[in-house]
């Protein structure tokens, strides 16, 4: 089945779904960032760790009163998920996927019972390691080779990281096809 890899950015309130809320959730296809969503949720309580606020710039008390529901929201992101990879195989991927999916998966399982991704993300860090064979600690954003840098920004905004880590992998995926030919 043809896969849709599709990249996925959140912010939290701190370190582990649950505990923390997830506050903004960003997607988009890899590559065709205008497939994008993006929405803020309200927090599920107040437990916040004050640098993770920091690093997103979010207020928790606007959210409780702007951010979307839940559920509402993970609805959406479902849908969104589904309509972007009609007849294929949808692929979450992340740059540190273990952080984002384990929210996203926690949140879709809460709210949903269920998660459109199946069981598993595929994490940009590890695939650019295993493609390069460089160590694990060589694979943050900033030192990644400069033609697997994105053109778009890192800002810690959802949608922003989302598209930036999209063409990360983009890139990757197309170095990998070069090499194989």
């Amino acid at each position: 089945m043809k896969e849709v890899y599709i990249s996925v950015d959140i912010e939290a309130a701190g370190p582990v779904p649950g505990e923390y809320s997830m506050l903004s959730i960003g997607a988009t296809v890899v590559g065709d960032p205008e497939a994008s969503f993006y929405a803020e949720l309200k927090p599920l309580n107040d437990n916040a760790v004050p640098e993770a606020l920091a690093v997103s710039k979010l207020n928790m008390m606007k959210l409780a009163e702007t951010g979307q529901e839940p559920r509402a929201v993970m609805l959406e992101f479902r849908d969104w998920v589904r309509a972007s990879a009609i007849g294929c195989k949808s692929v979450f991927v992340s740059f540190n996927a273990s952080f984002d999916w384990s929210f996203v998966n926690w949140y879709f399982h809460k709210y949903l019972g269920e998660n459109p991704f199946g069981f598993g993300a595929l994490d940009i860090k590890a695939y650019h390691m295993g493609f390069s064979g460089c160590a694990w600690g060589e694979t943050t954003s900033s030192q990644l080779p400069r033609e697997f840098q994105p053109n778009h920004q890192l800002t810690h905004n959802a949608l922003d990281d989302a598209i930036a880590q999209g063409e990360i992998f983009e890139k990757l995926l197309k170095a990998r096809d070069e090499r194989a030919k």
